[in-house]
């Protein structure tokens, strides 16, 4: 028998790590990461510790190489200038997947107020805000904190709020107040941004320019919004973890922090943030779509 101060625990006595426990508790709180950077906390829990291998793999991206720019101005004007956009894009998709888009049509003060609206999402009324918590993918606007969080291995340092805005989009008033108007105005012009996109993506793979968009590829529109609160802890732990996107096309609006990274040559590379520019990067539906297509 061991004998100990009463200040002392032994090691045999303390209590175990129980990972399903902790994430239930994080998860009942419906306030997310956010929720836990209010009440101050300055060691973030273990759920959202990541393996130093992945950490290290991903923390320092290379800044010497930038991802491909595609400039839409005049592309309704000018078919030399349409044809070299589409060669382009070509070249920038066989070699990266990913492009930055620059004067594609939205107003840099839409983008800016739809960043603004996310972040006054999160940053309402816990009451609120605790009115959309649910991991039901039927509601009509989903916000929780890591879609898969009792599946994967750890959490990510995020909150999200997503809506399905095509082809059946929520009803204006089960949208969330703090960002309602800007979700409908933003969704609709990226919307026609991605009916343009298909019609070059189309030429691209040498098909009617038409032919994406008449086989339903730009028929649904999905807006998923992250926000990323301030971190204690952030060499233990990652916003999102790598991925590819379950989609035909997926276009990125990063504010100013940037963090976003591309895997390119064996390697992580840097995206830094520019303003007026979307990401845009095709999902694992489009590159297996040129199969079946025969093209």
């Amino acid at each position: 028998m061991v004998v100990t101060s009463r200040d002392e625990v032994p090691a045999t006595l303390k209590p175990e790590y129980n990972r399903a426990s902790e994430l239930k508790a994080f998860d009942d709180t419906k306030l997310g990461v956010k929720g836990l950077v209010d009440a101050g906390i300055t060691e973030i829990p273990r759920i959202f510790h990541h393996p130093a291998d992945t950490l290290d793999n991903s923390s320092s991206g290379d800044t010497q190489i930038s991802i491909p720019v595609i400039d839409l101005q005049g592309i309704d004007k000018d078919a030399i200038k349409r044809k070299k956009i589409v060669e382009s894009i070509r070249d920038a998709l066989e070699t990266w997947g990913f492009f930055q888009l620059v004067n594609h049509g939205i107003p840099v003060s839409v983008l800016e107020e739809m960043k603004e609206g996310v972040r006054r999402f999160n940053e309402q009324d816990n009451q609120v805000k605790k009115g959309f918590y649910t991991r039901d993918p039927m509601k009509p606007v989903v916000y929780n904190s890591n879609f898969d969080l009792y599946s994967s291995p750890a959490t990510t340092w995020r909150d999200t709020f997503f809506c399905q805005m095509a082809p059946n989009p929520p009803k204006p008033e089960d949208l969330p107040a703090a960002c309602r108007d800007i979700l409908e105005q933003y969704s609709k012009l990226v919307m026609k941004v991605g009916i343009l996109l298909f019609e070059l993506l189309s030429e691209a793979l040498g098909l009617n320019p038409k032919h994406l968009n008449e086989i339903d590829c730009s028929e649904g529109l999905a807006i998923l919004c992250h926000y990323y609160p301030a971190c204690p802890q952030p060499e233990l732990t990652l916003g999102i973890t790598k991925h590819t996107d379950h989609d035909f096309v997926n276009v990125l609006l990063q504010d100013h922090s940037g963090g976003l990274q591309v895997f390119y040559q064996d390697k992580w590379v840097d995206i830094p943030p520019v303003p007026g520019a979307l990401v845009v990067n095709i999902g694992d539906l489009l590159q297996v779509l040129p199969n079946e297509l025969n093209v």
